[in-house]
């Protein structure tokens, strides 16, 4: 069983942290909350997300979970105003879920949750470092270095008590430099990690410019990216896997 009433502003914004990362998920409906959990083709990117009932005009769920083509879910929800209310009803039988937008009425076929990919554990690292910063802060540092390299490095320095968002190209270099006072914490601890920017600049569509973003980050460790959507009732962790350095 699964009734909801949610914003379609809220809704969209969870889809959007899944979907930069895989095109198909399970979506687990708990009774005290909607949970997605997903891991990309290659094992190198995951998300986990959660969005409590709180989160929802209404709310009922009974533990089921359903595979759904996110693509074609977004494109649904994407018709929606911002300040619209989605309405979204499982059909137990038909394995159908019923949506609808104002005077739209849509039916999405589901997908067999068992043909999805399994869902990925996601390791509790203890990392030595923890910033947190504004998202258009990463995401400044990430557009710059998209400009020379298909990689990124992110570090912390100790000694300046600084964290750097760094990527070297063939020919130019960038460098960003937030110093304690530029950054809404620092927890520093030694951390310098390199990672494909692909990936980062995908999960970075995903993150709103004034989020608070925590960032969890070791020495060629993955790197894990947390933050809040939807008043703070939506949570999502990211974590991405780091391209090894050769000496």
């Amino acid at each position: 069983m699964f009734k909801a009433i949610v914003s379609a502003s809220t809704l969209r914004d969870a889809l959007d942290s899944v979907s930069v990362l895989v095109d198909e998920c399970k979506l687990r409906l708990e009774e005290d909350e909607l949970a997605i959990r997903a891991v990309d083709p290659a094992n190198v990117g995951m998300v986990d997300l959660a969005l409590e009932a709180a989160a929802f005009e209404s709310y009922e769920a009974d533990g089921g979970v359903i595979g759904v083509n996110l693509n074609r879910l977004e494109d649904i929800v994407g018709m929606a105003n911002s300040g619209d209310l989605v309405q979204l009803e499982l059909d137990e039988e038909t394995r159908k879920l019923h949506i609808q937008i104002e005077e739209l009425s849509y039916t999405l076929a589901l997908i067999d949750p068992d043909s999805i990919r399994e869902e990925p554990d996601i390791p509790d690292l203890d990392l030595p470092a923890e910033i947190v910063l504004e998202g258009a802060q990463i995401g400044r540092g990430i557009t710059a270095a998209d400009m020379v390299s298909d990689h990124i490095r992110l570090r912390v320095d100790t000694d300046a008590e600084a964290f750097f968002i760094e990527a070297e190209g063939d020919t130019d270099d960038v460098d960003l430099k937030l110093e304690r006072d530029d950054l809404i914490d620092l927890q520093s601890g030694p951390a310098d990690s390199l990672f494909s920017l692909d990936y980062l600049k995908d999960m970075n569509k995903a993150i709103p410019s004034d989020a608070e973003v925590r960032v969890e980050l070791g020495e060629e460790f993955p790197v894990k990216l947390h933050y809040e959507f939807g008043e703070g009732m939506g949570q999502v962790t990211y974590m991405l896997a780091p391209r090894i350095q050769s000496d």
